[in-house]
């Protein structure tokens, strides 16, 4: 996904974890889909996305950059994002999750057990 000149992004996501868990970031995650999603679909469309966007504070970003954004996370191709390409999106989006990863899969995981 394309930048604009003189943006800058931090990636909070990593101290996210630390401070909440990976059971609760994951949770936030969710949350974020649901924000995100239409209603009626229960997916993420690109009018849901240019819609809600601006309340993560993307309301910036042109329909070719939202668009590019979908289509990176639509691992099926039915040209929506469900929850957990959603998720999977959000992972792949940082570099430093995606290092821990495996350790905060495994701890949501014991959790469960």
């Amino acid at each position: 996904m394309a930048t604009k000149p003189g943006v800058v992004f931090e990636d909070f996501f990593p101290s996210m974890v630390e401070k909440m868990g990976a059971e609760g970031f994951m949770n936030e995650l969710c949350n974020g889909f649901r924000l995100l999603m239409d209603g009626d679909k229960g997916v993420i469309t690109f009018e849901s996305l240019k819609k809600n966007s601006a309340v993560l504070g993307l309301q910036d970003m042109s329909d070719d950059e939202l668009m590019c954004m979908l289509r990176e996370g639509d691992l099926d191709g039915d040209g929506s994002l469900n929850q957990m390409e959603f998720c999977v999106l959000m992972f792949r989006l940082s570099p430093e999750l995606m290092k821990g990863s495996r350790r905060w899969i495994e701890e949501v995981v014991m959790n469960e057990l």
